[in-house]
């Protein structure tokens, strides 16, 4: 089994967006009942609320459902439930490691970085390119599918 938290600030852009988005792909692959996938935020702001607008419309468009999903907090309880948790941004690693009390078996990950970049996933809650946040996203879960499919071979 696969156990995958994906995390941002506020679970309403960023990290549900990689949540539906890599769960579909897993699905399409016939592998979904291999993963656990799921998302989280670091801080409060967005506790309860359903994903961003934006979001939702990207996930709309392409037909994946996010039935349910609203932003959840992070808990130091995670840690021992999941072998990734795949930060969107640096301050995520730091809330992170923070909240989980350290990273002592190395599961905190930055998204980009199976790609080879190394980089943040803008937040578009700021920046308001939704369709940017998009592309990492598809990439990055891309990515990370095929680095956790490398490691099981």
């Amino acid at each position: 089994m696969n156990r995958i938290m994906f995390v941002c600030y506020g679970n309403i852009c960023r990290s549900p967006m990689a949540e539906f988005i890599m769960k579909d792909l897993v699905k399409r692959m016939g592998e979904e009942h291999d993963f656990i996938i799921n998302s989280s935020a670091t801080h409060t702001d967005g506790l309860g609320c359903r994903p961003h607008r934006g979001t939702r419309q990207i996930l709309d468009r392409l037909g994946i459902s996010y039935e349910g999903k609203v932003g959840v907090m992070l808990s130091k309880s995670d840690y021992d439930k999941y072998d990734y948790f795949i930060a969107m941004d640096e301050d995520n690693v730091y809330d992170m490691k923070r909240m989980l009390g350290g990273d002592k078996q190395g599961k905190i990950r930055m998204l980009l970085e199976f790609t080879g970049e190394n980089r943040d996933v803008a937040d578009p809650y700021w920046t308001g390119d939704f369709e940017a946040t998009y592309r990492d996203v598809v990439n990055g879960t891309k990515a990370l599918y095929e680095f956790i499919k490398a490691k099981k071979r």
